[in-house]
């Protein structure tokens, strides 16, 4: 490797360790507005979603598949069902993946 990309390699890990580090120290003497402490409530949700329905609706990362034959698709149809009917974390975990890998192993 050339020096040019050890430098983008090294700046890229000072910003990170900067942006971080400024949350952590200033941890308990910084206060948000109450709009932004809202807001930032729903950025796990979306950071979740960005990683996970790509996933489940291009499973070969240039394709959509809607069929019933995907078994990412029934896995996160069964984990959302579970989710909004049970409102229990770990039964919409295990039954998500429970539907999953028995889609794959039947319909694969």
């Amino acid at each position: 490797m050339n020096w040019s990309l050890w430098a983008v390699i090294a700046g890229m890990a000072a910003v990170t360790f900067a942006i971080r580090y400024t949350l952590f120290g200033l941890g308990g003497r910084l206060r948000f507005p109450p709009r932004v402490q809202q807001a930032l409530r729903h950025v796990p949700v979306a950071v979740l979603t960005a990683i996970v329905v790509p996933m489940v609706l291009l499973p070969d990362g240039r394709h959509w598949d809607l069929s019933w034959r995907n078994h990412w698709l029934a896995g996160a149809m069964a984990s959302a069902a579970l989710a909004l009917g049970t409102r229990k974390l770990l039964a919409a975990i295990a039954g998500g993946m429970a539907v999953y890998l028995l889609w794959r192993v039947v319909f694969t």
